[in-house]
């Protein structure tokens, strides 16, 4: 797992405009012109109808994912604007690019806006990606066959109860959030004076943000995700969307703590890019988040 360096001073903490982010003091810069730090995985191009099996071939036999650091089709690259690497993930295939690192107790910051590009099986649905954090074993593993067990922040494009900031349970993760049902009665909307809802484990494992705070389509978002001891906190351009407590996953039908790992950006047929991604050590749980969990 990893552990965060010791920051140094002057030119060590200098990244040059061409090849990386400049971070500000105590944050680590995560994206760089070379992806030097994440790998990548794709899955399938998924078409309509699809129901949770792979795909097969004439013969009927399942087919393999494409796997990991292919790359086909160039769904994963860096850009340079303005002096920055911007990644751009065309969505035109499944799948994610991940942090070789496990991270455990941090504050992340990213940037996030749309493109124009969308695929199947997702023409008629909103843009849509992810941020899956505590992120832990094989790509692959949920119903997609995309990504890792994990917790999504979910990025989406605010349309049809869709918001930047809404939580999935990704594979047989867990967790508790306090959600009450919104007013059409058909799904979860986080609610910080309802009770605690469990997440997973057979029930509900999706849970609407509190409110959409997206900016326009073509603008940058500003998202940050504070993730400290199994409590998290999704914030949307500086608004605390929602809370998730006691982040976990069920094996064997018991409930074991999901509190560190690899965070992973989806590819979900959808063009996005991202940029200034960055994170720092938290020791504990802010005190002006804390509220969020008592």
């Amino acid at each position: 797992m990893r552990r965060f360096p010791a920051l140094v001073c002057g030119a060590a903490l200098l990244f040059t405009a061409t090849s990386s982010s400049v971070a500000p003091p105590g944050w680590e810069p995560l994206l760089d012109k070379q992806l030097s730090k994440w790998q990548t995985y794709q899955s399938y191009r998924h078409q309509l109808g699809y129901k949770g099996q792979p795909p097969t071939d004439a013969q009927g036999k399942p087919l393999p994912p494409i796997g990991y650091n292919k790359n086909e089709a160039n769904v994963f690259s860096v850009l340079m604007q303005e002096g920055k690497p911007v990644l751009r993930i065309s969505g035109e295939i499944y799948g994610c690019v991940f942090t070789k690192q496990d991270f455990r107790n941090y504050d992340l910051k990213l940037k996030v806006k749309w493109g124009t590009k969308k695929w199947v099986p997702r023409l008629d649905e909103p843009l849509d990606s992810g941020i899956l954090y505590n992120s832990q074993g094989e790509c692959g593993v949920d119903y997609w066959r995309s990504w890792m067990l994990s917790q999504e922040f979910q990025v989406s494009e605010g349309q049809r109860g869709n918001a930047m900031g809404d939580f999935w349970c990704i594979a047989n993760s867990t967790a508790d959030i306090r959600a009450a049902y919104n007013p059409t009665k058909d799904t979860l909307r986080y609610n910080p004076a309802a009770a605690p809802v469990t997440m997973g484990r057979g029930g509900p494992g999706f849970c609407q943000a509190a409110a959409n705070y997206e900016v326009p389509n073509g603008q940058w978002n500003e998202l940050e995700l504070i993730n400290v001891n199994g409590q998290s906190v999704h914030i949307v351009n500086g608004h605390v969307v929602l809370a998730v407590n006691n982040s976990a996953a069920v094996v064997n039908g018991q409930r074991q703590p999901l509190t560190y790992g690899k965070i992973q950006l989806q590819s979900e047929a959808a063009e996005v890019f991202y940029q200034d991604i960055m994170i720092k050590p938290l020791d504990a749980m802010p005190a002006q988040y804390a509220k969020y969990f008592k």
